[in-house]
């Protein structure tokens, strides 16, 4: 009687495994089925907004379903990431976000979500570069010039930014850090009153992304003092690197695509595909071009430790400034 009980225990096991692995399988098969909403922290019209869309539109063909773009700014962008953090597992609900995401997690402030616990990384799509920017009649012809003013008169450089503790904030800081400059720190609510500022002389210079900082200098309302990349970009080639004038730093912004822990490694394993396949195309590395970046070609295990790396690397940044986010 114990032999037989045993046999149909064993056999219940073997039949519900075999469920389960079918059942894995066709889901994996069948992924996607329906719409994805693909969630962007950030208001129409900015960069992320354009990330988005561009790299929706390749997935939607791609996987034959749509891909909804569904902006959710606020709160320093961690309203449309815990939605995503919180959201079912099932490869239907993802995100885009960036360097705003690793600096909150960095920060220390209590969040509803944890980074790098509750979101899973699919792939770092897009890397820019950003500009150090002072007003057309600015005293420093370049960055030498600056630093060795800001050496010589700690705190008088005033520098402006979108905010405390974003990444036009940070990326300013650790600059600053690399130059060994003191300087005294002015946020605004957004990049275009600093760029206003900036132009009326109020603050001596910005940081800011490729999509702000473009339109300036091309309208010869800005003068570009430096790239933060390693390597000028072809969208402004007379724009010298910081390194090739004495600071050895680079910074950048990025955004990438993630879904929420627990989605199935079949999904993530379709979704990378699909995202590396969009990436590896001209018109979209065209179009990521034309916003001032590039693209990145990342698996997920790469962007999870790009995501990791970020964030201690602005946990240091916060640390060495004395910059409280809480």
């Amino acid at each position: 009687m114990r032999q037989q009980t045993s046999i149909i225990r064993y056999f219940v096991a073997v039949v519900g495994l075999s469920a389960a692995l079918i059942g894995g399988l066709a889901s994996a098969q069948s992924y996607p089925n329906k719409p994805i909403r693909l969630v962007v922290p950030f208001a129409p019209g900015g960069a992320a907004d354009a990330i988005a869309r561009t790299l929706g539109e390749y997935m939607q063909n791609a996987l034959g379903q749509p891909v909804i773009i569904d902006n959710r700014p606020g709160a320093g962008t961690t309203i449309g990431v815990g939605s995503v953090a919180k959201a079912s597992p099932d490869g239907y609900t993802l995100l885009l976000s960036g360097d705003a995401a690793a600096i909150n997690e960095a920060s220390g402030r209590k969040l509803s979500y944890d980074l790098r616990k509750d979101l899973s990384p699919v792939a770092i799509v897009y890397t820019g570069t950003q500009f150090l920017l002072v007003k057309n009649d600015s005293q420093f012809v370049g960055v030498k010039e600056l630093v060795a003013f800001g050496r010589a008169n700690p705190g008088e450089i005033k520098f402006g930014s979108s905010g405390q503790g974003t990444s036009t904030h940070l990326s300013a800081e650790i600059i600053l850090s690399a130059a060994g400059v003191k300087a005294l720190h002015v946020p605004y609510k957004g990049v275009a009153p600093a760029l206003n500022d900036l132009m009326g002389g109020i603050v001596d210079f910005v940081v800011v992304g490729s999509s702000a900082a473009l339109p300036a200098i091309k309208g010869n309302r800005l003068r570009p003092l430096a790239v933060t990349g390693t390597q000028r970009i072809s969208t402004a080639p007379d724009a010298p690197t910081l390194i090739e004038q004495g600071v050895n730093v680079e910074t950048k912004s990025w955004y990438g695509l993630f879904a929420p822990a627990q989605t199935p490694k079949d999904v993530l394993a379709k979704l990378s595909e699909t995202v590396l396949t969009a990436v590896n195309d001209p018109d979209l590395a065209l179009r990521f071009t034309n916003l001032g970046g590039s693209v990145a070609k990342t698996t997920p295990a790469e962007a999870t430790r790009h995501v990791s790396s970020e964030v201690e690397k602005y946990k240091a940044v916060l640390a060495e400034r004395g910059i409280n986010l809480q």
